[in-house]
């Protein structure tokens, strides 16, 4: 089963003098591996999320992953690590089904990028500089990590020092 920090909110400022400095931001790190259940995270609505690959995924739990990310209140999605363009793929059908394949409300479409020859640093700066939703203001971010081994402070560092 998969960890989950008892500290799991914190709020975090950025750099004196910036945009993110006026107001306050929720970072929130979940731990799973494949097979997994799924935590709520719909406190955090509408949120970033940052899926970080590790180890290998099985298809069926990618997609009730994604699912998840979508009825959860994701609405920027980027994915770095093994495998991370499928996941573009998947939470763009996750989105899609969650309106029947009819056309999606622009407040409820999902953006989604991967990021497979960028560091893990560059892609916690593209999602606290970049990542910006057309609509809909998003200031709350999920870290998925999935692998065995937790990395929450660091992170939480790369993202706070983007």
């Amino acid at each position: 089963m998969g960890t989950v920090d008892p500290k799991l909110t914190r709020a975090l400022s950025s750099k004196p003098g910036s945009e993110y400095n006026r107001r306050m931001m929720t970072i929130r790190y979940l731990r799973l591996n494949s097979g997994d259940s799924f935590p709520a995270v719909c406190d955090l609505s509408p949120f970033k999320a940052i899926v970080v690959v590790e180890e290998p995924v099985e298809s069926q739990w990618q997609a009730a992953a994604s699912r998840w990310l979508a009825d959860s209140g994701c609405l920027y999605m980027m994915a770095w690590g093994e495998d991370c363009s499928s996941w573009d793929d998947s939470v763009d059908l996750a989105n899609i089904n969650q309106f029947d394949c009819d056309d999606i409300p622009d407040a409820k479409f999902i953006m989604t990028t991967w990021h497979d020859d960028e560091s893990l640093p560059d892609v916690a700066w593209y999602a606290k500089v970049c990542a910006h939703h057309p609509t809909v203001e998003i200031e709350n971010v999920v870290f998925l990590h999935i692998a065995s081994a937790d990395r929450q402070e660091e992170f939480e560092a790369l993202y706070r020092d983007a």
